[in-house]
């Protein structure tokens, strides 16, 4: 019986759901630690409203990158699909699932501090970017990496 549910296609939506939801939650996280340090810092000064929308939005990127694996993922089923391949591509999902995941908690501390950065010096928004940036770069890696494991 289970060998009917534990099918290529069962493996490849898993690896589909964890590409997105656990780098979904991840963002989920990193924005909303951004956000609750801006909504201080708003408090204070709305003033700087976008350039806080800026640092806290940056932490939403890798939802969008286990989105797009998970499309891809989603194409690449099949009813033919073998239960190898499907493997494969629930195995796919898992770099930017968890990279993502992490690297999306980080950038938000890192945005909350360039928010509090900017709150005393707002010329320094290029630099508080730059640093949360930083921080991104491991996301991207792990999207390049998900993309290749696709192919």
């Amino acid at each position: 019986m289970l060998e009917n549910i534990f099918t290529g296609q069962f493996f490849a939506y898993l690896g589909a759901a964890v590409a997105f939801l656990v780098a979904g939650l991840g963002s989920s996280k990193g924005v909303g630690t951004a956000g609750q340090t801006g909504a201080g810092v708003l408090s204070e000064d709305p003033s700087k409203f976008g350039s806080v929308m800026v640092l806290e939005a940056l932490a939403s990127t890798q939802a969008i990158y286990g989105f797009v694996i998970a499309f891809l993922i989603v194409r690449n089923i099949n009813d033919a699909m073998t239960l190898q391949e499907g493997i494969k591509l629930f195995i796919a999902g898992l770099p930017v699932g968890f990279v993502g995941l992490v690297s999306a908690i980080f950038q938000g501390k890192v945005a909350a501090a360039g928010i509090q950065m900017i709150s005393k010096r707002p010329e320094g928004f290029g630099s508080a970017v730059t640093l949360a940036l930083m921080v991104e770069l491991f996301a991207i890696l792990s999207l390049i990496v998900s993309i290749l494991m696709l192919r």
